[in-house]
């Protein structure tokens, strides 16, 4: 586990206790034991990245009146000329 300095630690001040099956504890352990981080590290780290996806995956977002016409007027504006792109689209992919 690497060392966390002094100010990591102090930013860390909440604690979070929960019940886990035995089983389930095992597996968390030997898949932290894999990446090279501790049970808490690697709970906290997958338990971040699971929030994170959460917060991505919602479809309804609130905006401002101003904010839903900038919104609109992306989407309205037809994309620009992109070379690179229209190149990637009309390359026959290596498996077909």
């Amino acid at each position: 586990m690497a060392a966390l300095d002094k100010t990591e630690k102090r930013q860390r001040s909440e604690v979070v206790n929960m019940r886990i099956d035995p089983n389930q504890l095992d597996l968390i352990d030997a898949a932290a034991s894999l990446c090279g981080k501790s049970r808490s590290a690697f709970m906290l780290d997958a338990a971040y990245r699971a929030a994170q996806e959460a917060m991505l995956d919602q479809r309804l977002f609130c905006l401002s009146e101003e904010q839903w016409e900038a919104f609109n007027k992306a989407l309205d504006t037809p994309p620009t000329k992109n070379e690179k792109l229209t190149q990637l689209l009309t390359t026959q992919a290596p498996w077909e």
